[in-house]
Formats: structure tokens, sequence, C-alpha cells
């Protein structure tokens, strides 16, 4: 089984830490989540669940290269499977690791609809990593900025790739379009640390053959969309902010318009022989 050498060299320690100290930074100040009415980390399920058709990317096509007929992949934080279900076919058995239940039901529903076999792992990963098999490709999208201990997370990834890993990631944190919000409404100025340049550093650091491919992401925002009243109150919600700063919500919406393209990053790699 491939994998780099658990004694991780300093170099990488270096940009292990480094990682972790940059998605620290992050955390919001205390006085502010005190007076929050209810978390803001909750995450609407709608936003990950996947429709008839998934727009193809450069990931998917990354991934799908690596996959023989019949292949199977591994999903790690699956939300509701667009990482994966895409790459059906080639793929016959998608197995799924998610945190949440409501996204594995939403996964698991979805290859039902294709007419895939599935499994789902319910867990952190790679808490939950020694019972979840060893798939044909890894697949894990829009998940490293929440994985402050990332090392032993990437090589959980490797071990579990017969043939190839691919990640995903914006090229800058998934928060920072809400950087201007928290100027506006608490004078907060936010990171914009780590990048998906730090990444790919650190999987070439811990011995991975690392390739990566940047690109715009222009559908993103159309994914996204919860409509204007559930958006309102999603961002309302990660601000922290009462009910009733709703309306002022919605004009700071209104005036910062409809996102870019985001610039993402696909770092990929083949695993090795041991």
């Amino acid at each position: 089984m491939s994998g780099p050498n658990t004694d991780i060299p300093a170099s990488a320690q270096n940009l292990l830490d480094q990682w972790r100290d940059d998605l620290a930074s992050w955390a919001l100040p205390q006085e502010i989540l005190d007076q929050a009415p209810e978390s803001p980390w909750s995450h609407p399920v709608a936003m990950f669940t996947v429709g008839d058709a998934i727009e193809d990317s450069i990931s998917h096509r990354i991934a799908r290269e690596a996959l023989p007929p019949e292949g199977s992949v591994l999903d790690v934080g699956s939300g509701g499977g667009r990482a994966s279900l895409a790459l059906v076919p080639p793929a016959s058995m998608l197995v799924a690791v998610d945190h949440q239940q409501e996204m594995l039901d939403a996964f698991a529903a979805a290859a039902v609809a294709r007419g895939v076999r599935s499994h789902q792992y319910l867990g952190d990963w790679p808490d939950v990593a020694d019972a979840v098999p060893e798939c044909d490709v890894v697949v894990c999208h829009h998940v490293a900025y929440n994985v402050a201990d990332i090392g032993p997370f990437l090589v959980a990834l490797d071990a579990h790739a017969l043939h190839r890993v691919v990640l995903e990631v914006p090229m800058h944190h998934p928060l920072s379009n809400t950087n201007p919000l928290w100027k506006k409404f608490w004078g907060l100025e936010r990171p914009v640390v780590p990048t998906g340049h730090d990444l790919a550093a650190i999987c070439a650091a811990l011995g991975f053959d690392v390739h990566t491919e940047l690109w715009p992401d222009v559908t993103w925002g159309r994914r996204v969309d919860l409509g204007e009243a559930e958006g309102v109150r999603f961002s309302r919600t990660r601000l922290c902010l009462p009910e009733e700063r709703a309306p002022e919500v919605a004009a700071a919406l209104k005036e910062l318009g409809d996102p870019p393209p985001r610039d993402m990053a696909t770092i990929w790699w083949d695993v090795t022989g041991p």
C-alpha cells in the first residue's frame, strides 16, 4: 500500500504547523460567538445535494482518467455526492464518508436514482478510515479548509487509493467571499491565508508526486443559489446576526452583487507501490 513515511520530515511539519495556524486565524472572536442567536457553522443540505445533471469539471476529468471500467470511488466529505456521482460511469461502486447523516442520506438517494451501488460511513476522516475500504480513486472536494490536522488526513486518503487521489479546493478559503460583510457589520478584518498553493506544497512535502491544475469555476454561484430568503437567512446566521438584522443583510448582499467566478485548484497524484 502506498503512502509517505510516517516520520514526517521537518520541512513538511513546518508547513503543517503553518496550515494549522492559518486556519486558526479564521476563528471568530468569542464575544461575537457569545451573542450569536444560533450556530454560524451549520450547512443546509440543499447546498450540497445534486440534481439530475452534474456539470463536468477538470477535477472530474482527472479522476475519471484513472478509473478502470466498473471501478470504485471513495468520496471523503461527500456531502450529496457531486464529486463522485459525476464519475458514474465508469464507476460502478461509490463509497461516501461524511460527518452529517443528512448528507449521507442525500448521497444514498442520488446513488439509487442513478442505479449505482453505494456504501455510506458516518464520521470524521480519518477517524473512521480503518472501517472504510480501499477504492480505485479517492476524491475529496471542498473539505481541506475544514481540517486543521491536515497531515494524517492526507496520508489516510493516499492509503485508501489504489490508483489516484484527487483534491479540489478553492484557491482561497471558502468563506473569503464573506470578508466584506464581516468588515461591514463587525469592523472585522478576516484572513487571506491559507491557499490552495499551500495545500499543494504540503502534499508534495509529504512525498506525493503532486500535480496542480488551476481553473475558474463559473458555475459555483448557480450551484449554491438557495433563493433570496434562504440566502439572506444563511448569510445572517453565518454573520452571527439576529433575525431583525435580515433587511440589512439583504441590502448588503444586493450591494455585493453576483459572485464572480471562483479560482479553483485541483490537486492530484497517482499512488506508488510499497
